[in-house]
This record gives structure tokens, sequence and C-alpha cells, in this order.
């Protein structure tokens, strides 16, 4: 069975645009660390909040804004036909993540008894380190959904592998085509 480059990406093609990926994603999150650090430490301190209430203020403010970030930067280029299923997803997930996050520091401060801003920050840093891993996996996985790939070309028998290589590249150069002129027409349509 013959295979060709185009029909299977080498796995160093495959390991950087996930690197490009993981840069981008860890951007993204970055700045929604910033901001859940930032909205949990005046909680705490300025507004004298208890940690769990800062930390749930802290979360949902940044997964708002980690959502702008990873939907109109990262994976503008993922399929948004369904907006509705993504946001919900997408919440979902992050919920997840906020109960991991959470979770994490209501261990540290009700059963080990680290109680001080420090501590409960150091508890803060674990849970979001645990917490940002599952939101990775899943969002790319179920929240922000690639463009589907064309079906790879069958090749014929041995005796015909050079003839129907040809004719595979030929059909898969015509679905790449063809899913690119549905993707242009998508992308223009959202435009008007």
């Amino acid at each position: 069975m013959a295979t060709t480059a185009a029909s299977k990406p080498p796995l160093v093609q495959k390991l950087r645009g996930l690197t490009g990926e993981v840069v981008k994603f860890g951007i993204v999150g970055l700045s929604g660390v910033v901001i859940n650090f930032a909205v949990f430490w005046v909680c705490i301190n300025g507004l004298g909040l208890a940690s769990l209430r800062s930390n749930i203020a802290a979360t949902v403010i940044a997964i708002a804004t980690n959502y702008l970030g990873y939907r109109y930067w990262l994976y503008r280029d993922r399929d948004a036909a369904s907006r509705k299923r993504e946001i919900t997803l997408f919440l979902v997930f992050s919920g997840i993540g906020m109960l991991i996050e959470t979770g994490v520091l209501a261990f540290t401060v009700y059963v080990l008894h680290l109680d001080s801003h420090y501590e409960q920050l150091g508890a803060k840093v674990i849970g979001l380190a645990v917490a940002t891993v599952f939101r990775f996996v899943s969002y790319r996985t179920w929240v922000f959904t690639a463009l589907p790939e064309p079906e790879p070309a069958a090749v014929a028998s041995t005796a015909d592998a050079a003839d129907a290589a040809d004719a595979a590249d030929g059909q898969e150069l015509a679905a790449q085509a063809e899913l690119m002129l549905v993707t242009e027409q998508i992308r223009y349509a959202k435009a008007e």
C-alpha cells in the first residue's frame, strides 16, 4: 500500500502545528492567569472576601476574557457554525476546570490548614496548572473543533500502485480544493 506525503503529513509537521497551538494557548492562558491572580488578590486583600469566593470570582472573569482570546485569535480558523454549542461546551469545561482549581484551594485551606494569603496563592498555582492541562485537551478536542479533513483515497492493488497513487493524488487534490471552497464560502457568508 502506497501513501503519499500529501495524504499523511510527517510527524515533525504535526508537532510544529501543535507547538504553535500550545504557544498561543499559553499566551491567552497567561493573560487569563494574570487577570485571575489580580482579581483574586484584590478580592482577598482589598475586599476581604473568603478565599473560595475570591477564587470563583477571579476564575469567572478570567474565563470570560480567555474565551475571547481563544475564539477570536487562537481558534479563529476552527468551525464556528454552532456558536451556542461551542459556548455551552466552553462554559462546561471551564466550570470543571474551575472546580479542579477551587478543589485544590479548598483542600489546602480546609484540610491542610495552610491559610495564609501566600499559601493560598501557592495552592492556586497548583490548581491552575492541573486545570490548564484539562482545559487545553478539552477545548481543542471538543469545544473548538477543527474543520473536517477529506477522506484519504484508497490505493488499488500493488500491480496498479503507481497509477492508483497518481489517481489518488488527483482525487485528494480535488477533495482539498472542494474543502477550501466550502470553507471560504462559509467564511464569506459569515462576513456578510
